[in-house]
């Protein structure tokens, strides 16, 4: 029997990206880092096209056209049927490639068979099942349709993003340091990372979602039987560069902010800086 979908999506993130707020994210802001250094830890990791790759939760298909653009066979799944609408008019910018398939699933029922990807994505599930049974259901799920070996990348927030976010903005953007609500708010997702909008905050920033410690995100892999997990801060201090935008425009200032998150990624001291995490892991 099939379950019925978004069990523990809250209907507030459902809604927004549905409204399309997913559009471009990857593609200005520290979405540029993000998507920057994930393919390159990709192309490292990744076994040769044209190998089989599930994008689950794959937003608007960014990862998903550039991996087919490079010969990999993708199939993309996301829960948002505006997403999976924007990511079919990514195909103009693709003209010499197409995606094997692009469905409307739930990350934690994937109608594919067992053991037939090389590798997954789980680069948006993990912020937003809230419920830590219902995310090993999607780790597991991950597991079922990897063959031997295969690979899994998954990513999540960091458990202090909102806070650094409202510090490094205070007065140039928001006074939410002086919200109630919103400290109420990040007082609870630091202590056990469950991020939970309160009614009156003037916080409009994502819904109710799940943030981690990096240590986390490797003992919820483990437990779902991955092994040689590797966790790393997929963006770093980086996003802290001022104007980022425009320094990225420079190829040279560019390739200066990338090495800073290469030599910063996998110290634990610095990772939970870095808003973003992204693990490498093996079935």
């Amino acid at each position: 029997m099939t379950r019925p979908m978004n069990k523990t999506i809250d209907a507030e993130v459902l809604s927004g990206y549905n409204a399309g707020v997913e559009k471009d994210r990857l593609r200005h802001d520290l979405g540029l880092i993000e998507f920057a250094r994930t393919c390159e830890v990709l192309l490292e990791n990744l076994p040769p096209a044209p190998a089989v790759i599930y994008d689950i939760g794959g937003g608007y298909g960014e990862y998903s056209w550039w991996l087919a653009e490079k010969g990999y066979s993708v199939y993309l799944y996301d829960i948002s049927e505006k997403n999976i609408e924007m990511a079919a008019g990514l195909a103009d910018e693709y003209p010499n490639c197409s995606l094997a398939d692009m469905q409307v699933s739930d990350a934690r029922e994937i109608d594919r068979p067992d053991s037939s990807a090389d590798a997954i994505l789980l680069f948006g599930p993990l912020y937003h099942i809230v419920e830590y049974a219902e995310r090993q259901e999607a780790l597991k799920e991950c597991f079922r349709l990897l063959k031997p070996n295969g690979i899994l990348f998954c990513a999540a927030i960091t458990r202090y993003a909102t806070t650094l976010w409202a510090t490094t903005t205070y007065g140039a953007g928001n006074d939410l340091l002086g919200d109630k609500d919103f400290i109420e708010m990040v007082t609870r997702e630091l202590e056990d990372g469950q991020h939970i909008k309160k009614p009156n905050t003037a916080y409009q920033g994502i819904g109710r979602s799940f943030f981690y410690l990096p240590s986390e995100l490797k003992s919820e892999l483990e437990s779902a039987a991955f092994r040689d997990v590797d966790v790393r801060g997929i963006i770093g201090p980086a996003w802290l560069v001022p104007d980022l935008d425009e320094q990225w425009k420079d190829p040279i200032r560019r390739e200066n902010i990338l090495n800073i998150v290469r030599l910063l990624e996998k110290e634990d001291a610095v990772m939970g800086a870095s808003t973003h995490i992204l693990s490498i892991s093996y079935k």
